[in-house]
């Protein structure tokens, strides 16, 4: 007796409703656009009765504080502008400088006048001066801007800054030191205001390198007039003159890159100028229909 005779045979068994069971449903036809919801009162809920306002305008709230995107150009406007008198004044103490030089060398054949020399050495005294109170006011300045830059740059890029504070200040305040990281901290900077990742290395532009490559003179000359004033000898003092004309030189040039470096860097983290951000205000309203009363509010109402 063959076993496929008294096999089951495989049956799938399929429900499916009768026809007409279901009403199918009516496409509705789209509602027309009858203009925007109109009330016959004023409605109680709304927006407060402001056109803008800056999230920080809000008094006795931690978030009055700026924040460190809204700090930065600020700080970069003030650091430039004493900036850009640095190098004024770092360009007059160097034609100063250069002038005193070439009354040194006409003296070697004639007699000078009194109130040439008189005039030349008060000039070189007051710019020298004035260079360096505003080279320590920009020096200052600087880096205040440069440590709310960094706050502002990892704050938009979500990440901890690649170096520390305390890094930054000793990179920056400690001779020969600063030679190599004054410029690696510049070109980090830059490469999260560009917004690029932080795994990749970061690679300075012409610009920053050029800012570096001035840095590093300046500081070299700054070493080479302090170490020349040591020697002796009227040829030597002449030397001298002439090597603080090119240091007060390469001081004017660091002063405007510095302030250029510090505009693009800015420019970058905060394109868009603080003055085309500032809090508007309702001034009058035109064509706007007249208000109707509010019916007077029932006893029984419940609040």
């Amino acid at each position: 007796m063959h076993p496929s005779r008294y096999a089951r045979p495989r049956v799938r068994w399929v429900a499916s409703p009768p026809p007409g069971a279901f009403v199918p449903r009516r496409a509705r036809p789209p509602e027309r656009y009858t203009g925007p919801p109109a009330y016959p009162v004023p409605p109680r809920w709304g927006f407060p009765n402001l056109t803008w306002r800056e999230p920080t305008a809000v008094p006795g709230t931690p978030s009055s504080y700026p924040r460190p995107m809204e700090r930065v150009r600020v700080l970069s406007r003030n650091a430039i502008t004493i900036l850009w008198f640095l190098a004024g004044l770092a360009a007059v103490a160097a034609i100063a400088e250069f002038w005193q030089y070439a009354l040194l060398v006409i003296s070697r054949t004639s007699a000078l006048d009194t109130d040439v020399v008189t005039f030349s050495d008060s000039l070189k005294v007051i710019a020298a001066l004035l260079s360096v109170i505003f080279g320590a006011l920009a020096f200052g300045s600087v880096l205040w801007w440069l440590y709310v830059a960094r706050q502002a740059a990892a704050e938009e890029s979500g990440q901890e800054p690649p170096r520390s504070s305390w890094q930054v200040l000793a990179g920056t305040l400690i001779p020969l030191l600063n030679l190599v990281m004054a410029g690696s901290i510049l070109a980090e900077l830059e490469h999260a205001a560009l917004r690029r990742p932080a795994v990749k290395r970061p690679r300075p532009s012409r610009l920053v390198l050029g800012w570096w490559a001035t840095w590093v003179l300046n500081e070299v000359l700054l070493v080479v007039v302090i170490v020349w004033r040591f020697r002796g000898g009227i040829q030597a003092q002449a030397d001298g003159v002439l090597l603080s004309g090119l240091l007060d030189l390469s001081a004017a040039g660091l002063a405007v890159l510095t302030a250029v470096v510090l505009q693009r860097i800015t420019s970058l983290l905060a394109p868009i100028p603080l003055d085309r951000l500032r809090v508007r205000r309702v001034v009058a309203v035109k064509g706007a229909p007249r208000a109707t009363e509010r019916p007077p509010r029932p006893v029984s109402a419940s609040r």
